[in-house]
Formats: C-alpha cells, sequence, structure tokens
C-alpha cells in the first residue's frame, strides 16, 4: 500500500468565503487520496469557544504539522497574501519541504508576473495561477493541484 502524501494546507481563514473554500478545496484533494492537514479545524473549537483560545497552542500546532508534512500548499490571494501564509512558507522552505502555491486573484499587484512577491514565487516548487474562466471549477483546480503533486515525487 502507498502512503498517502500529508499535505498542510497554508491559507487564510479570517472570512466566511475563505474557511468554506479551504474546507470545499481540502475534501475535493481527499479525494485523490492525499492526507490534508488544515489547520483551521484545530481552531475552530477554541473560534466556537468550545476550548479556551490559545494562540501558543495553535503555533506549536501548525508548526509541528509542517514538519509532519510531505508538502505545503500556499494559498497566495491576496494583494498581500496572509502574514502567517507567508510564514509558514518561509518556515517550510526552511524545513527543505516543497511548497506549492496557489493563487486564484485575477489581480497583479507584485514584482513577479505569477502575481505575487517573487521572494514567494520562488520558494514554491510548483505554482498553480488559476485562469478567470476556471475560478469557480474547484474540480478543475484539485485536479491540477493533484497533478502539481505527482510531479514533486
Amino acid at each position: 500500500m502507498v502512503n498517502k502524501r500529508r499535505i498542510y494546507f497554508a491559507a487564510p481563514l479570517f472570512t466566511q468565503a475563505e474557511w468554506l473554500w479551504n474546507l470545499q478545496l481540502a475534501e475535493k484533494l481527499r479525494a485523490f487520496n492525499f492526507d490534508i492537514i488544515l489547520p483551521q479545524l484545530r481552531a475552530e473549537p477554541m473560534l466556537l469557544k468550545k476550548e479556551s483560545f490559545d494562540p501558543l497552542i495553535l503555533f506549536a500546532a501548525n508548526v509541528q504539522e509542517i514538519d509532519q508534512a510531505d508538502i505545503v500548499l500556499a494559498i497566495l490571494d491576496q494583494a498581500d497574501p496572509d502574514s502567517g501564509t507567508c510564514w509558514e512558507c518561509g518556515y517550510a522552505y526552511k524545513a527543505g519541504k516543497p511548497i506549492i502555491g496557489l493563487r486564484t486573484d485575477i489581480r497583479n499587484s507584485a514584482d513577479d508576473p505569477s502575481g505575487v512577491n517573487l521572494m514567494l514565487f520562488h520558494c514554491c516548487a510548483k505554482f498553480l495561477l488559476v485562469p478567470l474562466e476556471k475560478r469557480s471549477d474547484i474540480d478543475w483546480v484539485a485536479l491540477r493541484l493533484s497533478e502539481l503533486v505527482d510531479q514533486l515525487q
């Protein structure tokens, strides 16, 4: 039996749209037999006040999960990608973890043709810039990402 590739899903999770999109894409990727580490699931009980909010627990869990991952998937949307996601990319890069950058944002506000900061783009082993006509096709995004994961093997 082949071990599942463990993918740490680095992404902003602060809006309802981000939260739900992360969940949907993670589910689509699980269908390709990937073990998806979605940090927002660890934060959820704290955000729902079922547990005390402890940022140190979240930080330690995220660092441990990056260490245990085979790959980091980084959502690099917005004019300036999420600062936590950027930190996770830097940590993963230094740890030798391959990073797949994903950008669904059509705005180009950076110094690299990818639309993101050149440091972020160049730390990615693979990068997927979703074309405008595919923005609503989450199945297409998941399939392309699974192909990029396969290219890293």
